[in-house]
């Protein structure tokens, strides 16, 4: 009988942010922004299992209270690659899953997305997501680009605008969505990699995994609510209360 695939999905929690300490635990409609992200998350069709990995207790705190799983892991990580390479390490699973622990009104469907293809194709060992985005965001470093082959695999990711039309024609542009799906083992790797040359320069982790020679396949997401609001300021705490008040969201 065939082997059933694991999915384990981890999410990333640090709690000492820079921009805004503490953000995982803002209170955002009643509950912490963490609790969005998990109970979101949870909503899932291929996760088997959904674990945070924090770093402080209060936080581990507040995962267990509202019913969650919590995973310690170090203080000094550089990233979140490297906080679920750790809080899987000793995990039974086949393809780990990044969640992004500051976009709480994200879409799940996002997370089978990137897990379908792998399940279907082993030879796959990264995936992510990418979304069509208009004019307005092209010359917005904060939106990553990306650009991928006829077979879906990326080229290139940049902060800069990617493809440059010369010509000024109309063409599509995609932003990269930051979630990603890997096989364990490979995920193991990527976190021992050393920061890459093109890593350092536009301040893309998955950038070490191209210059290493490795592929990352890149679906188009189907979701409506690809492009949510990653809470960095107080200022996006509130602009995404407003978007539960007036969508009647829980």
């Amino acid at each position: 009988m065939e082997k059933k695939v694991k999915v384990i999905g981890v999410i990333p929690a640090r709690y000492s942010s820079s921009r805004f300490p503490g953000k995982v635990l803002a209170n955002l409609n009643g509950k912490p922004m963490i609790q969005w992200v998990y109970e979101n998350a949870a909503k899932s069709e291929f996760l088997d299992q959904l674990f945070v990995a924090v770093d402080d207790e209060k936080v581990k705190h507040a995962v267990e209270n509202f019913g969650g799983k919590a995973v310690m892991t170090k203080i000094n990580h550089q990233s979140g690659t490297d906080r679920i390479a750790e809080a899987v390490e000793n995990i039974d699973a086949d393809i780990i899953v990044n969640v992004q622990g500051d976009q709480p009104l994200f879409d799940a469907t996002m997370i089978d997305e990137a897990v379908e293809p792998m399940i279907k194709d082993a030879s796959i060992l990264m995936s992510t997501i990418k979304t069509k985005i208009s004019e307005e965001d092209y010359d917005d470093p904060a939106v990553v680009k990306v650009v991928t082959d006829e077979n879906d695999y990326a080229l290139y990711f940049s902060r800069s605008l990617i493809p440059f039309s010369r010509d000024k024609k109309k063409h599509d542009v995609f932003e990269h969505v930051g979630l990603y799906a890997y096989r364990k083992d490979f995920l193991i790797k990527v976190a021992q990699m050393p920061q890459s040359n093109l890593e350092k320069i536009e301040m893309l982790e998955q950038l070490r995994v191209m210059e290493k020679g490795y592929k990352i396949k890149v679906i188009e997401t189907k979701s409506e609510r690809s492009r949510g609001v990653s809470v960095d300021t107080l200022e996006d705490l509130e602009k995404v209360e407003k978007l539960i008040n007036d969508n009647n969201l829980s």
